[in-house]
């Protein structure tokens, strides 16, 4: 982790208006220095040097998708060695640190999270981290506004914004997504938070599969004690792996006419819990719909076009549990294609019933 861009002492840190359902990151980084104008009167961008790699080829392709289980915010920044601790606890399995703060933007404060385009698209919803020229755009020093926030603000894509944090760079829009953190409102890359004067290492994502989010929740407020804000992000609503996965389900319903997303959103919560438990099970099931390895031979599918199909993939596994309950012939028998799915009479009134419950909740 870096310490090399500590913020001074003079700058007042400050973490507001905590909920159990929202987080605000409005970390206060002192009075911002003053502008230094270019020869056209814009701000001055910050010197990156020269880099002979072409922007995209510098953003790894998405090889995963991590589902954040807990957010933890420290005002002064996170310790190196308890985000170690963090690391070390048993069943978990991913954790990023990423700078952040509040900072103004169109006279309203937002916050920022500063991270590595690469590492960090994995942890957003499926959909966003499979949107390369996002990852693209930020890579280039860009920034990425969350769709509502963007929405409300009235940003457009292209224009050049004036971001106030400790100092004011002028920042173009490259691209909105929804980012899946709650109240998170906008992405730099890491230059570009440095600019700004972000606090290193503000917050940190857990990953952590087969533990409770809960009993996950209490583990990380022991190790980062009384001044860490710490958050279930599967109960926190805009954070949860349900509203993640959603339009990877209703995508992926269109290919089977007939057959409703909230029937594969079931599935996938019975299943693996929108993907916090992808296995192996103890029958040898992997992946976000816990597939058999010989089941999905003859049914997965190539569902982003990537050339592969992966079984841990829910860009994959989605639609090729949809292609399994049409092939056993969900427009005709509901009840028989889940059943075929998994031989349990108790399974299918469950997976139904969950079903209906989406459908009453997205109504």
């Amino acid at each position: 982790m870096r310490r090399d861009r500590l913020v001074t002492t003079a700058a007042a840190v400050a973490v507001l208006a905590v909920t159990a359902a929202a987080v605000w990151l409005a970390v206060r980084l002192g009075a911002p220095e003053p502008v230094q104008d270019g020869p056209g009167g814009a701000a001055a961008p910050p010197a990156t040097g020269a880099d002979p790699v072409p922007v995209a080829q510098r953003v790894a392709p998405l090889k995963r998708v991590v589902v954040p289980d807990v957010l933890a915010i420290v005002a002064a920044g996170i310790d190196p060695a308890k985000a170690r601790r963090i690391r070390a606890l048993g069943k978990v399995a991913d954790v990023v640190a990423v700078d952040g703060g509040a900072v103004t933007l169109q006279g309203e404060r937002v916050n920022v999270l500063a991270v590595d385009p690469s590492d960090f698209r994995a942890w957003t919803p499926p959909v966003t981290a499979r949107t390369q020229g996002l990852w693209t755009a930020l890579a280039d020093g860009r920034f990425v506004a969350s769709s509502a926030r963007a929405k409300d603000l009235g940003l457009s894509l292209g224009a050049a914004y004036r971001i106030t944090g400790r100092q004011s760079p002028e920042v173009v829009l490259g691209g909105t997504a929804p980012l899946g953190l709650p109240d998170v409102d906008l992405l730099v890359n890491e230059e570009t938070g440095a600019a700004m004067g972000l606090v290193p290492d503000v917050a940190l994502l857990v990953n952590a599969p087969g533990m409770p989010p809960a009993e996950l929740v209490a583990k990380v407020k022991t190790i980062l004690g009384k001044g860490a804000t710490v958050v279930n992000l599967h109960t926190s609503g805009k954070g949860s792996t349900a509203g993640n996965y959603l339009d990877l389900y209703k995508r992926a319903a269109t290919t089977c006419p007939g057959l409703s997303w909230t029937v594969l959103a079931a599935i996938g919560q019975v299943e693996s819990d929108h993907g916090r438990n992808v296995g192996p099970s103890s029958a040898g099931a992997l992946g976000p719909m816990q597939f058999m390895p010989a089941t999905w031979k003859s049914y997965g599918v190539d569902g982003d076009g990537d050339g592969t199909a992966d079984i841990m993939n829910p860009f994959d596994a989605i639609p090729s549990a949809a292609n399994y309950l049409c092939a056993s012939g969900a427009q005709r028998d509901l009840y028989k294609a889940v059943f075929a799915y998994n031989h349990a009479d108790w399974y299918v009134r469950k997976v139904l019933a969950l079903a209906d419950a989406y459908a009453r909740q997205f109504s």
